[in-house]
């Protein structure tokens, strides 16, 4: 009896509870609580506060997710989020601003200004690999732009899931901004309803699923998804320091479980066991002799996805391939650094985003071979990564590769500048945010242009003649000598 009650208690939320959501959030926004400075600037505040106060909480529930380090999780998450707070608390005002634009001779005189303006109600979907901030630094860009929200914390990380509801509910105008936990169901539901906008992050199948609930009501999307995001080493280069910054984006980020985590290295024949000896001197000193022990590598997120890595280290022509790592504990769902060389570009572990802790090293005769290998995969990553000296190398991978983003002597530090759009290209996503960015993504810019009543041009108006089709012509042209031509009824020379 106690469990059928408990049952029948459950709160359950489908199609109708979804257009409740909507509906009360969409009144809030047509009253205008969402628009002012004041508003903005108090949610903001908020949130800072609300990170300020909970981070232990925070801190646990992301290791409980992830087994996350504190470092990991303080300074990539926490930190992160924080500093975006701060930067829209600094600069708000600045971007609501309307911004002046230039008139031509064809409207004058007028005047005209760029007009940013909420674009009414949204949706954040968030991912679980960093599921603090992939959750709310899109929502302080959709509160400082002025908007109502839900956000969908992912299911797979159940712990932050509960606890953003839990203090989202606390701290922010629940009048305005919601969270609405659960999976599958429930995302289907809130995608069968009119949004201004979506923000997805995630995979690509998904994004096909949101993008096509998206286009039923011409909603329009930003999807941050991820790819295979390629490193190149070039020869002539500091080794330790760029194994180590090759390290710190790929394990020290989530253990790899990162969108813009390096996903495989391109390096010459000649270079490629200097650079693995490099990373094994490097790997122990970071991760000790045993590092399914280390308290400094995150956790596999569950066993579907252990499933899934496992899979790809155990393919038949893969398998050969490890030169160091490979260890593995499912019962703790950890899988240690992996590197493997001279991986065949037709193996399962080529051709899917690893997103873990497994490393194949690609080879090729002279380093701009890299290129073609990067191209030649058809897809465009989220990002891409080079190490060299050589400025020619430098300049030809931004000419040459096609990415969300590049870094050249560096990983994943991309994400840390507000001054830089963060999002993909083709099958790594489309839009971006970051900073201003963010402001931009759930803005309208309503342009807006200011006449008077005086300069009435009797020339756009019937009965036309070839006269005033002359100055029209001029007039749109923006050529002086044109008009004075066609005033005097001068043809062309």
């Amino acid at each position: 009896m106690i469990m059928a009650s408990a049952v029948e208690n459950m709160v359950v939320f489908d199609t109708e509870s979804a257009e409740e959501v909507v509906k009360e959030l969409r009144a809030s926004f047509i009253a205008g609580k969402t628009k002012s400075y004041e508003w903005r600037r108090t949610q903001l505040k908020a949130m800072l506060k609300m990170m300020e106060e909970n981070e232990p909480q925070i801190v646990v529930a992301l290791h409980c997710d992830l087994s996350k380090p504190e470092l990991e999780s303080s300074i990539y998450e926490i930190a992160m989020l924080k500093n975006s707070c701060r930067l829209a608390l600094k600069e708000m005002k600045h971007w609501m601003m309307p911004v002046k634009a230039k008139t031509s001779l064809t409207t004058f005189p007028s005047s005209a200004k760029i007009v940013s303006e909420p674009l009414g109600v949204v949706l954040v979907i968030s991912a679980w690999n960093f599921p603090l901030l992939l959750s709310l630094d899109p929502v302080v860009g959709a509160i400082a732009a002025g908007n109502a929200l839900v956000l969908k914390p992912s299911e797979i990380a159940p712990a932050t899931s509960s606890l953003l509801a839990k203090l989202v509910a606390n701290y922010l105008d629940s009048s305005c901004i919601k969270v609405v936990e659960g999976a599958v169901p429930e995302t289907s539901a809130l995608l069968e309803q009119k949004w201004d906008k979506i923000l997805y992050t995630g995979n690509g199948r998904v994004a096909r699923i949101v993008m096509a609930a998206a286009a039923k009501h011409l909603t329009p999307v930003v999807l941050e998804l991820g790819g295979k995001s390629p490193v190149i080493v070039d020869s002539g280069i500091n080794l330790q320091v760029a194994t180590r910054r090759i390290i710190a984006g790929k394990w020290g980020c989530n253990n790899g479980q990162a969108c813009i985590s390096p996903d495989y290295i391109i390096t010459t024949k000649d270079y490629a066991l200097k650079l693995i000896d490099s990373f094994k001197c490097e790997l122990e000193r970071f991760y000790g002799k045993n590092p399914l022990e280390s308290k400094d590598l995150s956790r596999i997120v569950n066993s579907n996805h252990f499933v899934r890595l496992s899979k790809l280290l155990d393919e038949d022509k893969v398998s050969s391939k490890i030169v160091h790592g490979g260890e593995r504990d499912r019962s703790k769902l950890k899988i240690a650094p992996t590197i493997l060389l001279d991986v065949p570009q037709d193996s399962l572990i080529m051709n899917e985003e690893i997103f873990g802790p497994l490393l194949p090293i690609i080879l090729v005769d002279k380093v701009e071979d890299s290129f073609d290998v990067i191209n030649s995969s058809g897809t465009k990553p989220l990002a891409a990564y080079l190490f060299t000296n050589n400025k020619k190398l430098k300049v030809k991978f931004v000419a040459t590769v096609s990415a969300g983003g590049l870094v050249v002597n560096d990983t994943t530090v991309q994400v840390a500048e507000h001054t830089l759009p963060f999002g993909g290209v083709g099958e790594s996503g489309m839009g971006a945010y970051h900073g201003k960015f963010s402001f931009d993504t759930f803005s309208h810019k309503k342009a807006v242009l200011y006449r008077g009543f005086a300069c009435d041009a009797l020339v756009r108006y019937p009965p036309y003649t070839r006269g005033k089709l002359r100055l029209l012509q001029a007039l749109l042209g923006g050529s002086i000598l044109g008009i004075i031509r066609a005033l005097l009824g001068w043809s062309k020379a």
